[in-house]
């Protein structure tokens, strides 16, 4: 039987008839069978950017490695760790837009609101699914630039250079 357990104390005291055996009932607590994992210092992340503004992208993480979550839990890319390279050249808009999918690792556990600090400091970590304004998913064309096939514009993005191992067919 599944269902909720509401309880309280009380002080009672029930008093059985010397000799009588009454059964009594078994209360127990069963947990999924899969406990929820944790984005740890070091692992790789799967994000989707929900906002920006001028000093940080803010990111709900969705996958730490290939692994879904059960619930997203919240992330920070600040502009010092967009690029490992001329940090103070990197604009966030040109690297990031919201509902863009995002690979980064974590580099903190966060500050008091709970947010994850990420990075995408690497060359295999950034910008892996970008939507153009007509809605098209942006093909990369280099490090720094997506475009869209349909309409052939061209976006600033910090592209990551997928690795095999990220790629899921």
């Amino acid at each position: 039987m599944k269902g909720f357990l509401r309880a309280y104390c009380r002080q009672r005291t029930w008093r059985l008839p010397h000799g009588t055996a009454y059964p009594l009932p078994v209360v127990s607590v069963v947990r999924d069978a899969e406990s929820q994992l944790l984005p740890d210092v070091g692992a790789v992340v799967t994000c989707k950017v929900c906002s920006i503004n001028s000093r940080f992208a803010k990111v709900h993480i969705l996958y730490v490695g290939s692994t879904p979550l059960k619930s997203s839990f919240r992330g920070t890319i600040r502009r010092e760790d967009i690029r490992a390279t001329e940090k103070d050249k990197v604009e966030v808009y040109k690297s990031f837009r919201p509902g863009d999918i995002v690979l980064a690792k974590v580099i903190s556990l966060g500050d008091a609101q709970s947010n994850y600090l990420l990075s995408t400091a690497e060359n295999e970590l950034g910008v892996v699914v970008a939507r153009s304004e007509a809605g098209v998913q942006m093909v990369p064309i280099s490090w720094c630039e997506m475009q869209c096939p349909q309409t052939h514009t061209k976006d600033f993005r910090k592209v990551a250079r997928v690795q095999p191992q990220f790629l899921q067919t």
